[in-house]
């Protein structure tokens, strides 16, 4: 088979040894999805023992509101040298599920990106299915997109995609998307076209995620070497203003933001509710409510304390409930464990700073793997 990242890779339905938890050592970057009946899709990745050409993606379900978790349903494992990395779910509004992930070519002189990367998705018509099938592989735009796409009141998609300025090489044939890029479909998913980008200074991996704000502007929040950048497009995502700080703070690491059934923004970031302390490392994840499009946060509650706590991704199911997943540490075979969480609350919990709902569990361990091979 062809090392070519810009090749559809089969979806494999059939995992293999060394996609099971016993043969891991290394994983991170999770994505969370509820389908309508109330499984519960996750999805991150693994191989190898850090970034590099090794690694695959894959999902699991949880039908028992994650008391427990299959093993890999559907892998993506590129040949050779190419990796498969940064996955992401999302259902659209036609119920469908979206599997977002990115691909590059890792050469074996140790580099972890080409320069190019692409973002991949597949869909499935049935997430209630433990066992759903996906459409074939697509390719939809340059370089990485980690986080989900955001619904316009358009009905456009917005997909945050960016082409890293922090890798080399820097080719010149992506000079003019080096940033943080948001990419359309205005045809629920049948073709993607690049439509602007924003520039905001000393973003590290971009990591940005849009919110479309209620006087119809986009808002952009963008992961910075300080914290959280921003930058705002009143043109639906054409032109966007010059790059400044949030002031969300944070410790140069991935955040959350999504807009609820109820119109409140969800913020989880690394907080300490009990000061307000914004953390320079990745403890104290915290939620937080806004109903005044980020003008001000309430609330404030403490989903995790502990360090090396990272990468949340979140959804709210129909009846109200939010799920937050994360990972904790990354390396078994350095930190003795590498773990992939999830928290489940209500707003009220949210608002009360502790859990006061009968739907709020903290810490909820979806998959552990040790160095105890």
């Amino acid at each position: 088979m062809s090392e070519n990242p810009l090749i559809p890779v089969e979806i494999s339905f059939s995992p293999k040894e060394k996609h099971q938890s016993s043969s891991r050592i290394f994983q991170g970057i999770p994505g969370i999805e509820v389908s309508k009946s109330g499984r519960i899709w996750a999805t991150w990745y693994s191989g190898g023992s850090a970034e590099g050409p090794e690694n695959y993606v894959f999902i699991v379900s949880s039908s028992d509101n994650g008391s427990s978790w299959s093993d890999p349903v559907a892998v993506i494992d590129p040949p050779g040298n190419v990796r498969a990395y940064d996955p992401v779910l999302w259902h659209d509004q036609q119920g469908r599920l979206w599997w977002f992930w990115s691909q590059s070519l890792s050469p074996a002189d140790g580099k972890i990106h080409d320069g190019r990367a692409g973002v991949w998705c597949a869909f499935t018509e049935d997430s209630d299915s433990k066992k759903p099938l996906f459409s074939k592989p697509i390719h939809i735009a340059n370089g990485v997109m980690m986080n989900k796409p955001t619904f316009l009141s358009n009905g456009e998609w917005a997909l945050p995609t960016a082409v890293w300025e922090y890798y080399e090489p820097k080719l010149d044939e992506f000079k003019n998307e080096r940033f943080s890029n948001i990419v359309i479909s205005e045809d629920s998913g049948k073709s993607f076209y690049l439509r602007g980008r924003a520039d905001v200074p000393s973003r590290a991996f971009d990591e940005h995620m849009i919110i479309e704000l209620k006087d119809k502007r986009l808002w952009m929040l963008v992961r910075t070497c300080y914290g959280v950048g921003q930058s705002f497009s009143s043109d639906m995502g054409k032109t966007w203003t010059p790059g400044e700080d949030s002031g969300l703070g944070g410790p140069n690491s991935r955040f959350f933001i999504r807009r609820l059934s109820s119109g409140k923004l969800l913020l989880i970031n690394h907080v300490n509710p009990e000061t307000g302390e914004k953390m320079n490392k990745r403890s104290h994840l915290s939620a937080f409510l806004s109903d005044d499009d980020g003008k001000r946060w309430k609330g404030g509650l403490l989903l995790d304390e502990r360090e090396k706590v990272s990468y949340p991704d979140g959804v709210e199911d129909k009846n109200g409930v939010i799920r937050v997943i994360y990972d904790r540490n990354r390396f078994a075979h350095r930190d003795g464990e590498a773990d992939i969480l999830m928290a489940s609350f209500r707003e009220e919990d949210v608002l009360s700073g502790k859990c006061v709902t009968s739907d709020a569990r903290l810490k909820i361990l979806i998959n552990r793997i040790n160095s105890a091979k």
